[in-house]
């Protein structure tokens, strides 16, 4: 299914069917502040196993990220952090960044790394702003790749659709993504570093 929602002003009714695919344990491809995303439930296993699956990847060796609503929910599914961290994160979210910082008791064994970390986004978009609200539970995110040369992600939901509609239950239609992957940042350690750089610019916040 593709299902076109307005950034400006998501349709809840629309909103309500994605919400209750996830219950269902479905798998969606929702837009984020950078590129097309897929995901599921991060405590939907066997939506993980099948998105894993899609991409061609074991579920336990995927590393997949996690969305999050806001700071306190991030601090739901981490181990504490310092307050430099905090104090970033607070900035810079929600924005095109990927912090990877250590993992809570909370997160499926699944989606821990060997290091125990996580790698948690707050998009700025409304749409999966509001989805990932209303569910309450984190999704995974795992973006969507073109096979094109030049452009790395597929930024036409219309083609992802036509790509994907047989594999997932929903393509969230929310306008044109963008090429540019999300700048991901570790905290794990005393210093903060920049392991990928992409749209997000950290100075700005430092």
């Amino acid at each position: 299914m593709l299902l076109k929602i307005f950034p400006d002003n998501p349709d809840p009714r629309k909103i309500l069917t994605i919400l209750e695919c996830l219950r269902g344990g479905g798998v969606i491809i929702y837009p984020t502040d950078t590129v097309y995303t897929m995901g599921c439930d991060i405590f939907q296993i066997k939506a993980v196993e099948r998105v894993a699956a899609i991409k061609g990847m074991k579920a336990e060796k995927a590393n997949f990220s996690m969305v999050c609503s806001d700071l306190s929910h991030i601090a739901d599914y981490t181990r504490p952090f310092n307050t430099e961290v905090y104090k970033l994160m607070k900035k810079a979210l929600p924005g095109p960044f990927t912090f990877i910082l250590d993992a809570s008791n909370k997160v499926p064994k699944l989606f821990q790394s060997r290091k125990k970390t996580i790698g948690i986004r707050v998009p700025d978009n409304s749409i999966c702003k509001q989805i990932v609200e209303e569910y309450g539970n984190p999704l995974i995110s795992t973006s969507i790749y073109d096979e094109d040369e030049i452009l790395e992600y597929t930024t036409d939901p219309e083609l992802i659709h036509e790509k994907y509609f047989n594999m997932v239950d929903i393509v969230i239609d929310g306008g044109y993504g963008g090429n540019i992957a999300s700048t991901v940042v570790d905290c794990t350690s005393d210093e903060i570093e920049i392991i990928r750089q992409g749209k997000g610019d950290l100075d700005l916040f430092i």
